[in-house]
């Protein structure tokens, strides 16, 4: 089972009931925005995109019931990782329900009739722009104006029609704005990734996957680090990821969030994770889930 269906099956029991409606995704970008792309992958092209305009805010959304889900970039495979979402996830209590990785493909896009050699400045994404720079360094004389979402600089453009500017987003957001792409592939690096986490309020959902994602904290004793890992090492238990981000508040402490390859249902992990508890000052199950 593969895509929507697989998602709707994993992350509630309560799918049938929405099937009349549709479901609310909130997320930061506008229409056409990676993160939009995701949430189509995700739940299909009947869900309802809800712009939340912040990271923050899309957590707010499904903690306070005004969509049901989240989606929300938490990794690129050049940029790295993206550190605002680590810390929410620790903060709010919504589970990651699955995942996917989305290819980012960036385009030139201007209003029709625009040339190449007429653009002066290009809005996009202070990230966008910073994978794009050979094509940028080509283009003497251009202004780099960074935006808040590489699909909203694509909406700014549409809406002023200025015949000197450029965006840089994906083709879908040039389709939902009815602007042309005046280059394709315009990123450095075309092993360029994001991967997305759908995320959902806690209850009602089998903790069914092959990932496991955690997070928890440690006391400030010599070894403690080492321990909390053997738990895993001790099983033969694949850790795919380990980022540590600073305790606001508390200096030079840290939580550590683990991706471990294995679902949170089988016996090694849940004897991990009960050793581990032992260990810690402060746990946290962030979800069992599986790609899309």
């Amino acid at each position: 089972m593969r895509g929507k269906d697989m998602v709707a099956k994993k992350t509630s029991s309560g799918a049938r009931a929405q099937a009349a409606k549709a479901v609310k995704v909130a997320i930061q970008g506008e229409l056409g925005s990676f993160s939009h792309q995701a949430s189509l992958r995700f739940f299909g092209a009947g869900s309802e995109p809800v712009h939340a305009g912040s990271f923050e805010r899309s957590f707010e959304a499904v903690a306070r019931k005004e969509a049901d889900y989240a989606v929300i970039p938490i990794e690129n495979s050049l940029a790295g990782s993206i550190h605002k979402n680590f810390d929410l996830l620790a903060r709010h209590s919504l589970e990651i329900v699955a995942e996917t990785s989305l290819r980012i493909e960036h385009c030139l896009i201007a209003a029709p009739g625009v040339s190449f050699r007429q653009v002066k400045r290009v809005y996009s994404h202070p990230v966008a722009l910073e994978q794009c720079t050979k094509l940028l360094g080509r283009m003497k004389g251009v202004e780099r104006v960074p935006f808040y979402d590489t699909a909203g600089s694509v909406k700014f453009v549409s809406e002023q029609r200025p015949r000197d500017a450029a965006a840089i987003a994906s083709v879908k957001a040039a389709t939902v704005y009815g602007m042309n792409v005046i280059k394709h592939g315009v990123e450095d690096d075309p092993e360029n990734y994001t991967r997305f986490l759908a995320l959902a309020r806690h209850g009602g959902r089998r903790r069914d996957g092959d990932k496991t994602s955690i997070v928890f904290g440690l006391r400030n004793e010599p070894g403690v680090l080492f321990k909390a890992l053997s738990v895993f090492a001790l099983r033969d238990i694949d850790m795919t990821k380990i980022e540590s981000r600073p305790i606001r508040g508390t200096p030079w402490e840290y939580l550590f969030y683990l991706d471990l390859g294995i679902g949170a249902s089988s016996p090694e992990c849940r004897n991990a994770l009960r050793h581990l508890r032992e260990l810690t000052l402060y746990f946290k199950l962030l979800g069992s889930y599986s790609a899309v």
